[in-house]
C-alpha cells in the first residue's frame, strides 16, 4: 500500500502540472531517440544520428524524388511503410503537399509528426547548384569537464593506479560537402583521464578518425576510403554503429541494412577502416570491403605464441592498465556482400573472414566456455526481405564457420488501416561468434539466445496511437548474473494523445521479469531467483506559443526481487524551451528530482546537450539535476554552445567510486562548443 499510494500522488502531481500548460512544430531529438530505444549506455556517442537527423533538418528530403534511402537513414520509418509511400507516388503521381502523407495507410499521426520536419515538396532553392553552394564547410570545436576533482587525478603515488592525464575533454570535427557527392569527415577526440600531446599519446589526441565518402562514379557508389561503417540484413553476421533494440516504434525491429555509409561518429569501437564501395551491376548490388585497424587487447606473450586474453571495447586509455591495453593487437577484416533485387524482393549473401595478429583465448568462467577461441573467424550469412500487399517478410541466417548459427525470421502485416502487427523469432546458438554482428535481442552479444517477440501499433481515434509489444526469451546456457540456462519477459505498453504541430501527452507501461543468481543463504533448486522491474510513465509536451515549449515527466519504477524487499524509484522533471523567431539567443533547461533506493531502481532520461552531444543520463541515489544549454549566434557562419549541469545529492559525502569518486556531494560539469560553417 505504501509504494501504490507513492504511485498516485506523482500520477496526481503530474497530471496537476499538465493542466497548467494553456494550449513543437519540430521534433525534439528526445523523442526520436528514446522511440528507438529505452536504454542506451550513458556515455555513447549518440552524433552518428543526431548529426544525420540534423543534415535532413536543413536539406529536407524531397518526397517526389527520394528512392527510399534517405527516409531508411532516419531508422523510425519502417519497410512495410517505405514501400507504401513510394506506391503511393508511382499510383497517384507526385505529392502536391506534405500533408498528403496523412492519406496513406499506416501513416498515423505519430509517424507524421515524425516525419514532417525532415520532408518537403518542390523545386530546390533556386540558388541551389550555384557557386555559393557548390561546398559546405563545417568546423567544430568542443571543450568539456567535470568541475569536481576525482580521486583518480589526485593520486601521486606511480605505483598505484591512477589517472595518467587531465579531466578535460577535448573534440574536433571537419566536414566538407560537395554537393552531397563528395564528402570528407574529420574527427579528432580526447577524454577524460588520457594524456595529451605527452607520454603514450605523443601525437595528442588519443581517437583519429578521417573517412572519404564518394556517391557515385558510373557503376560504383557509396565508396569510401578511410573510416566506413556496414550495415547488411537483420544484423546477425554485419552491423557497424549505432543499432537500436525494442522501443516505443515496435515495428522498427525490423533492420533495414543501407549497406555501405561513412563512419562519422566519435565512438571508438565497432567500426571499419580501409576502404568499401558497391558496384551496381543491372540487379546485383556487389560490395567487397577491406579493413586492417588497430583494437585494444589484453595481450600476453605465451610459450609458443602471442595470445589476446581478452578485448577491450570502452575506448578509454586513462591509466595505465588501459594505455597498455591501447592497440595492442591488430585486426584484419575482409569480405563481400552480394545483393539482388528484384521488384519487392531482396536476396543477399555476406562472407567475412577476421584474422588477428594474436590468439584469442576464451575466459574461464562459466558463461565464457562457449566464447571465440583462436585467431580467424569466418561467417557467412544469408538474408532476404519480401513486401506482399500488407504484410513485409523478413529474415536471415547467419553462421560462423566454426561451428555455431544464428536464424531470425519476422514479419510486419497491415491487419487494417488502423492496425499494424510486428512478429519476430529469434534463435542464436550458444557456439555463434561474431566480431562485427548486432541481431536484435535482450543481450549484446547476438549469442545463446532464444525468443519471439510481438507486437502491434493501433490508431484508437485521428489523435490517439496506442503501441504495445511482448517479448518471451530464454538463454539456454548461463550468462550474465545467471550461471545456468534462464528465461524472462519484458512487456511494453504506451498511449499516446498527439496534438499536430503542438504536443502530446503519452502514458507508458512497462515489465521485464528476469532471472538471475541466489546470494545468499540456503539454495534454490535451480540456484536462480525471480525479479521484476515495473515502470511507470506519463509525460507531457506542449508548445505554448510560437516562442516557449515546456516537457514535463514523471516517472516510477517498482523492483521486486525474491527474498528480498522491494525497492522504490521516482523521477520527475521539468523541461523549458525558449527559442525566439529572431534575435541570437537560443535556451533550454531541466529541473529534476529523483530517487531510486537502489542500483536496480535506477531511471533513463535522455538529456538535451551542445549540438551533436546528446546523451542518455542516468538517474541513481537521491538527488536533484539540473542543466542548462545556451545557444548564442554570433554571426551567419559562427555559433556558440555551452551548457552547465549538475547534480547534487544532499544525503552523501561522497559521489562515485574507485577512480571516479568525488569527495562532496556534488557533481558539476561544463561544456563550450563553437561551430563555424560556410
Amino acid at each position: 500500500m505504501k509504494y501504490c499510494s507513492k504511485i498516485l500522488l506523482f500520477i496526481g502531481y503530474f497530471i496537476g502540472i499538465t493542466c497548467m500548460a494553456q494550449t513543437n512544430e519540430k521534433i525534439n531529438l528526445e523523442e526520436l531517440f528514446e522511440s528507438l530505444s529505452e536504454e542506451l549506455p550513458e556515455d555513447i556517442d549518440l552524433s552518428e544520428l543526431s548529426e544525420k537527423w540534423t543534415y535532413y533538418l536543413k536539406n529536407q528530403i524531397d518526397l517526389n524524388k527520394t528512392d527510399g534511402t534517405e527516409l531508411i537513414e532516419l531508422q523510425f520509418i519502417d519497410p512495410l511503410l517505405l514501400q507504401r509511400l513510394i506506391e503511393h507516388r508511382q499510383v497517384s503521381g507526385n505529392f502536391i503537399n506534405v500533408l498528403e502523407i496523412q492519406s496513406i495507410e499506416g501513416f498515423n499521426t505519430r509517424i507524421v509528426s515524425l516525419l514532417l520536419p525532415f520532408v518537403k515538396v518542390g523545386e530546390a532553392s533556386p540558388f541551389a547548384g550555384s557557386k555559393f553552394n557548390d561546398v559546405s564547410h563545417e568546423f567544430m570545436l568542443r571543450y568539456g569537464r567535470t568541475l569536481e576533482k576525482t580521486k583518480g587525478y589526485q593520486i601521486i603515488d606511480t605505483t598505484r593506479s591512477r589517472y595518467l592525464g587531465d579531466p578535460n575533454r577535448y573534440a574536433i570535427r571537419y566536414r566538407a560537402n560537395l554537393k552531397d557527392k563528395i564528402r570528407l569527415a574529420i574527427n579528432m577526440e580526447k577524454d577524460a583521464g588520457e594524456p595529451f600531446f605527452k607520454d603514450k599519446q605523443k601525437l595528442g589526441f588519443d581517437f583519429y578518425g578521417v573517412s572519404l565518402f564518394v556517391k557515385s562514379i558510373g557503376p560504383v557508389r557509396n565508396l569510401v576510403f578511410g573510416d566506413y561503417a556496414l550495415q547488411f540484413g537483420q544484423g546477425l553476421s554485419m552491423w557497424n554503429g549505432l543499432s537500436f533494440g525494442k522501443g516505443g516504434l515496435v515495428q522498427n525491429t525490423a533492420r533495414q541494412g543501407i549497406g555501405v555509409k561513412q563512419y562519422t561518429s566519435l565512438n571508438e569501437v565497432n567500426f571499419m577502416r580501409g576502404i568499401t564501395g558497391t558496384l551496381q551491376l543491372q540487379r546485383f548490388e556487389i560490395t567487397p570491403y577491406f579493413s586492417y585497424q588497430n583494437i585494444d587487447a589484453n595481450v600476453a606473450d605465451d610459450i609458443e605464441s602471442r595470445v589476446i586474453k581478452t578485448i577491450a571495447k570502452s575506448g578509454l586509455h586513462r591509466t595505465a592498465t588501459e594505455q597498455r591495453y591501447r592497440n595492442a593487437a591488430h585486426q584484419m577484416t575482409y569480405g563481400m556482400n552480394v545483393l539482388w533485387r528484384y521488384n519487392r524482393f531482396k536476396i543477399g549473401v555476406n562472407f567475412n573472414q577476421s584474422q588477428l595478429d594474436a590468439i584469442k583465448l576464451k575466459g574461464t568462467g562459466k558463461r565464457q566456455q562457449y566464447d571465440f577461441e583462436g585467431d580467424v573467424l569466418q561467417n557467412i550469412s544469408l538474408y532476404t526481405n519480401y513486401t506482399f500487399r500488407n504484410a513485409h517478410l523478413f529474415g536471415e541466417y547467419a553462421s560462423s564457420l566454426d561451428g555455431g548459427s544464428a536464424m531470425l525470421l519476422g514479419s510486419i502485416v497491415s491487419l487494417h488501416p488502423r492496425l499494424s502487427t510486428v512478429v519476430l523469432a529469434r534463435n542464436y546458438r550458444k557456439n555463434y561468434h561474431t566480431l562485427y554482428g548486432q541481431g536484435f535481442g535482450e543481450s549484446s552479444n547476438t549469442s545463446n539466445e532464444e525468443g519471439i517477440y510481438a507486437g502491434l501499433t493501433y490508431q484508437l481515434a485521428r489523435k490517439l496511437v496506442w503501441s504495445s509489444y511482448i517479448d518471451l526469451f530464454s538463454f539456454p546456457e548461463a550468462k550474465f548474473q545467471a550461471d545456468t540456462g534462464s528465461v524472462g519477459a519484458d512487456f511494453f505498453s504506451q498511449l499516446s494523445y498527439i496534438w499536430y504541430k503542438k504536443g502530446q501527452l503519452a502514458l507508458r507501461y512497462r515489465n521485464r521479469l528476469k532471472q538471475t543468481n541466489y546470494i545468499g543463504e540456503g539454495q534454490t533448486e535451480s540456484g536462480l531467483i525471480n525479479s521484476s522491474k515495473q515502470q511507470v510513465r506519463i509525460e507531457f509536451q506542449y508548445k505554448l506559443n510560437r516562442i516557449w515549449t515546456i516537457r514535463s515527466r514523471a516517472e516510477a519504477n517498482l523492483f521486486q526481487k525474491e527474498y528480498e524487499d522491494n525497492s522504490l524509484g521516482y523521477l520527475f522533471y521539468q523541461d523549458v524551451f525558449w527559442k525566439p523567431d529572431v534575435g541570437k539567443i537560443q535556451l533550454n533547461t531541466r529541473i529534476a528530482y529523483f530517487q531510486a533506493d537502489t542500483y536496480d531502481n535506477r531511471i533513463y532520461a535522455y538529456e538535451n546537450d551542445v549540438l551533436y552531444a546528446s546523451g542518455f543520463g542516468m538517474y541513481n541515489m537521491k538527488g536533484w539535476r539540473a542543466y542548462l544549454n545556451l545557444r548564442y549566434r554570433i554571426n551567419h557562419n559562427l555559433d556558440i554552445w555551452t551548457k552547465y549541469g549538475i547534480y547534487y545529492y544532499p544525503d552523501k559525502d561522497t559521489i562515485g567510486a574507485g577512480l571516479d569518486e568525488i569527495s562532496g556531494n556534488r557533481k558539476s560539469e561544463i561544456k563550450v562548443q563553437l561551430r563555424w560553417q560556410l
